[in-house]
Formats: structure tokens, C-alpha cells, sequence
């Protein structure tokens, strides 16, 4: 082998602050970049797919949705995460994008919000105990899913940020 680049990096074992799950669409990857530092979240176990949280909420099959559990269940076991963020985003390719709601983005976010839910729920199932925090990504603002006075539960302004990707 012949040596192409040469960096230092820490070699010992570390903790993640978390493992996030989002999609690999390049142009949400700066705010979620910017989000997670705002969050304090500076070691976190990437698992960057397709669809993000559209892989455990509506997967193309069995595959997905367990490769995904996996991942979570290795960061859990490997890095001891206690949280676990899991995103989708606006205009994603994987749901047919905003034409597939006719550019209506307030029933695009409703049905995120159904997909974060559905994922939400399946991650708690398989890892009760840990924190799981569900996030819709905008272009112009990250959104958490909070419960509304109805128990239901709705997506607000994530807290003490409003990234804008630039």
C-alpha cells in the first residue's frame, strides 16, 4: 500500500453524543452539519441512507429496515449512544419529491410528520430506553415533532435553532 494522504486522528475508542439518521441528498448536509454542532453534538455516529427516516417509516422491504435497525444497534453497543436522532427532509427524491404532493408543502409536511412518527415509534420499540428525537428538514429551517394541546403530535421550529442553509 502506498500512503496518499496523511492526517492525525484520535485513535482511542470514543462515546457518541448520538447517531443521527438522515438522507444523503447533499443539499440538506450543511444545515444538518450546523444543527448537530448547535446541539452539542460533536461525535456523532453518521447513517447517512436514501430517504433517511423513510427507510424504517415506509422501507422497500425487510432489508432496509433492518440493515437501518442494525446500524442503531451498533452505535448503541459500540459508541454507548443514548440518543438517536432520525430526519427526513423536503423535496426528497424518495417520496417522488414536492411534485408528488402537487407543491402543496404543508401536506408534504403532514405526511413527514406521519413517517417521523412511524419511525419514531419503531425505534422506541427496539430501544426502549433511549432518547429518540424525530426532525423535518426544510430549506429554510429544521422542524421537531412536539405534542400539540390535542396529544397529537405536530412539527414546530426545532429548538434553540433555525438553521439556513447558505
Amino acid at each position: 500500500m502506498r500512503k496518499l494522504f496523511h492526517f492525525d486522528s484520535p485513535a482511542d475508542p470514543y462515546v457518541a453524543d448520538a447517531a443521527v439518521l438522515c438522507c444523503f441528498d447533499r443539499r440538506i448536509a450543511t444545515a444538518v452539519r450546523k444543527f448537530l454542532k448547535k446541539q452539542g453534538i460533536e461525535r456523532a455516529d453518521m447513517i447517512v441512507v436514501a430517504g433517511g427516516a423513510k427507510t424504517l417509516a415506509s422501507p422497500r422491504n425487510d432489508f432496509e429496515q433492518d440493515f437501518i435497525l442494525e446500524q442503531v444497534r451498533m452505535s448503541i453497543r459500540l459508541h454507548q449512544t443514548k440518543r438517536v436522532l432520525v430526519m427526513s427532509h423536503s423535496d426528497c427524491a424518495t417520496y417522488g419529491g414536492l411534485a408528488h404532493y402537487k407543491g402543496d408543502r404543508a401536506a408534504e409536511a403532514e405526511h413527514h410528520r406521519t413517517e417521523l412518527v412511524r419511525a419514531a415509534e419503531l425505534l422506541a420499540k427496539n430501544f426502549p430506553g433511549i432518547s429518540i428525537e424525530p426532525y423535518f428538514v426544510t430549506f429554510d429551517g429544521i422542524w421537531e415533532l412536539r405534542a400539540a394541546d390535542n396529544g397529537k403530535l405536530t412539527l414546530e421550529p426545532a429548538k434553540r435553532l433555525r438553521v439556513v442553509s447558505k
